[in-house]
């Protein structure tokens, strides 16, 4: 862990201290080397290393139980169900998604042949719009790929009662909303399904991994052949498929990480109340957080930078952050719409997506893992807070 360099007299306008270490945006959840290593030699014991193995199934049905989901598929990577999950809902034509999200969401739909259209987003969630979304719908949209942003959920309500009128499918990427619920319902159930992320980056873990859930039984053996490259058993290749399956090794430090989820979220829960306390004394900075009846995802710790308030940019904090060692991060920025190869999309158009030009000019996500101390949020708070009472001087 980074050592903390004392910064007392911040806030008497004495620049802080920069940290004698590198502080990070996020660290990886590593359960103890004795717990992986106990369930690596179960591994080494049976000398089966992939094909839906123990430790495969036995992840499956412990994340279906705690997410309180009937049925969760475990695949190589959040990118790899995403692509599966496009393939099995046979979508065609065009599907509808924000601009204000991980490059993988828009990579996905062009991966399986499919027009993105891209649509403005809600300025407090940050989640696509459902208001907007008849401004954008065409003949030939057939599905609508939410994400969940920050774990704050899309208006799942609005979004699929426009996709029931007119015969679409809805998608969610919940890459940081493992585990979130809305009032005790697992934002998971949303949808024909939900797609989750195991990268290191995420709360939960698998090193590299993703999973889809999902409630439609129907869908179970779809998946199963889409990730098995669409063989049935010896004998029979029933459809065209992928090689979307989780290995024993990955699977083995899920369930690692399972069990040490509980102590790192109670940690997630201190830091995240630290910084509402530091970041509450500073005008022109605004924490995004779920509210009540959302249960917080603990994923990032992002916040808008009003420029007029603050006194300085988000390009600004962030470059200013950076000559302290601290290493934040402009989360989403730039836009997906704003990649050349997107960029000449109609719904792409700078004049169309106001609101998410305007986040992503002022989003910034802070270090965050529950491994951080107290002071060291006081002492990142106290550098905001001094690159705010600087801006006179710069």
């Amino acid at each position: 862990m980074p050592k903390r360099i004392d910064s007392a007299g911040a806030s008497a306008g004495l620049r802080p201290l920069a940290f004698s270490q590198p502080m990070y945006v996020t660290r990886p959840l590593i359960p103890p080397l004795q717990d992986f290593s106990a369930r690596l030699a179960l591994v080494w014991g049976t000398a089966y290393l992939t094909n839906f193995g123990h430790q495969h199934r036995t992840l499956e049905q412990r994340l279906a139980a705690h997410l309180d989901m009937p049925h969760v598929a475990l695949y190589p990577s959040g990118t790899a169900a995403l692509v599966s999950a496009l393939r099995v809902l046979e979508l065609q034509g065009s599907v509808v998604t924000t601009p204000f999200t991980f490059p993988a969401t828009v990579h996905a739909i062009t991966a399986c042949g499919l027009q993105p259209v891209f649509c403005d987003i809600d300025p407090v969630t940050l989640t696509l719009d459902p208001d907007r979304l008849p401004d954008v719908v065409t003949a030939d949209t057939s599905a609508v790929l939410g994400v969940h942003v920050f774990g704050q959920p899309c208006d799942t309500v609005a979004i699929e009662r426009e996709a029931a009128d007119r015969g679409m499918k809805v998608i969610y990427d919940g890459a940081h909303a493992f585990d979130t619920r809305i009032d005790g319902r697992p934002l998971a159930a949303s949808g024909d399904c939900t797609m989750l992320s195991f990268h290191a980056t995420k709360l939960f873990n698998t090193a590299e991994g993703g999973a889809l859930a999902f409630g439609d039984p129907l869908l179970e053996q779809a998946f199963f052949l889409d990730r098995n490259f669409g063989i049935l058993n010896e004998d029979e290749v029933i459809c065209s498929g992928i090689n979307g399956k989780l290995s024993e090794l990955h699977a083995a430090l899920g369930l690692a990480n399972l069990d040490a989820l509980g102590a790192e979220i109670s940690a997630r829960e201190r830091v995240r109340r630290w910084y509402l306390d530091g970041l509450g004394e500073i005008d022109g900075i605004s924490p995004v957080v779920a509210v009540h009846p959302v249960s917080d995802s603990l994923q990032y710790m992002a916040v808008l930078i009003d420029p007029d308030v603050f006194g300085a940019s988000r390009d600004a904090v962030y470059d200013g952050l950076r000559g302290f060692n601290v290493f934040a991060r402009k989360y989403f920025h730039p836009l997906c719409s704003e990649f050349p190869h997107y960029q000449q999309l109609p719904s792409a158009a700078r004049e169309a997506l106001p609101v998410a030009h305007s986040i992503a000019q002022r989003i910034l996500c802070l270090p965050f893992y529950g491994g951080l101390a107290e002071g060291e949020i006081q002492t990142i708070c106290r550098m905001l807070g001094w690159l705010s009472d600087t801006k006179g001087r710069r």
